[in-house]
């Protein structure tokens, strides 16, 4: 994610910002040119951007529940944003606490798309593609002892997610109860996309035999997997190859893990580098643990690069965690089995595989 800056006077913004602190300028995001523009109103419903005078455009709907800050590309019939139009349900708006969730989740998913659309990854909806497109579910769970409660998940595109993930303090109980070090919104996202990436990129693009050599078969029977997983637990060794404990179930979610490492951490730092962040410590005269990101991690040239950036950078914001008595930032290990896989996604993304 980068920082962004106010066309009219230069305050620095962020991706989420709706407007200037500085000079109060509505503002909004043009996926199209990546940019967060000042806006200035061109009548009726449309504003011109500061940023792209010629590209006056109107807010998504999803704006008037401030739920979205991303205009409609110019000249499109949609009435919703490249990421908003992916949405299939929603929650009751009408109900305070499920709008408040639902804008949450919609704050985690743009930042997600964010990143899809800097790849230029293919993004057709469930109208563009009945059988494939990719639709998001926002459901609430339903009254106690009126039907089971709404599971996260992904099915052939279909992303369902659960609004209760929303509040923080359930999305904390149970990730002590699954023994996780870490369960976020935006994680939830980048992890249930990953299964649609594999859909796409792996099974329909011939990719197969070539991910198996790095993932394992995924032929293998996924209930039995999962059934075993939860009765047995993972192997005492799994750091060593594997990005996390739940990346040991199967092989689809073993990918799915670590797509959602890799933008955990490109899209890191890239944020990093907008802060001109730079890891050099004083008492490491050999610089084993020095790094300057001075590249642009989205269009990085190889894994490792990527890698001998990001392994002191993390190392020292875990350590600036620690020094505040909170858990690391990062609290995972990238051994070289973890590293080839993150290769593997990193060349899907690319399209270098």
């Amino acid at each position: 994610m980068k920082l962004f800056q106010c066309q009219s006077c230069g305050n620095i913004l962020y991706f989420e910002n709706r407007t200037c602190e500085r000079c109060g300028h509505r503002l909004a995001y043009l996926p199209e040119t990546r940019t967060l523009s000042a806006l200035e109103p061109a009548g009726a419903d449309d504003w011109t951007p500061l940023a792209a005078r010629d590209r006056p455009s109107r807010f998504c709907a999803n704006a008037v529940h401030d739920a979205c800050n991303w205009l409609v590309p110019p000249g499109s019939g949609d009435a919703f944003c490249l990421a908003c139009r992916h949405n299939g349900t929603i929650p009751d708006v009408s109900n305070p606490e499920h709008l408040a969730r639902w804008r949450e989740m919609e704050f985690a998913k743009h930042r997600l798309f964010y990143s899809l659309l800097r790849w230029n990854l293919p993004l057709k909806t469930r109208a563009e593609d009945p059988e494939h497109g990719l639709i998001f579910h926002f459901l609430a769970d339903p009254p106690e002892n009126q039907g089971p409660k709404v599971m996260t998940g992904h099915d052939n595109g279909v992303i369902t997610i659960a609004l209760v993930e929303a509040d923080d303090a359930e999305r904390e109980k149970r990730r002590r109860e699954m023994g996780e070090p870490y369960r976020t919104l935006l994680g939830h996202f980048r992890h249930e996309v990953g299964h649609h990436y594999w859909d796409l990129l792996v099974r329909d693009a011939g990719r197969l035999e070539a991910c198996r050599a790095v993932f394992g078969d995924d032929s293998q029977d996924y209930n039995a997997a999962l059934q075993r997983h939860y009765e047995q637990g993972t192997p005492a060794n799994w750091q060593e190859n594997y990005v996390s404990a739940y990346a040991t179930t199967h092989p689809w979610e073993d990918f799915a893990e670590t797509w959602a490492h890799y933008l955990h951490i490109v899209d890191t730092l890239e944020m990093a580098s907008a802060f001109g962040m730079q890891v050099h410590p004083l008492l490491d005269a050999g610089g084993e643990l020095a790094a300057r990101i001075d590249f642009d991690p989205y269009e990085a040239q190889s894994i490792e690069q990527i890698v001998a950036a990001w392994l002191p950078f993390v190392f020292a914001l875990n350590s600036v965690n620690r020094a505040m008595g909170q858990g690391d930032l990062y609290p995972f290990v990238l051994a070289p089995p973890v590293i080839g896989k993150l290769g593997f996604i990193h060349g899907l993304v690319h399209g270098t595989i």
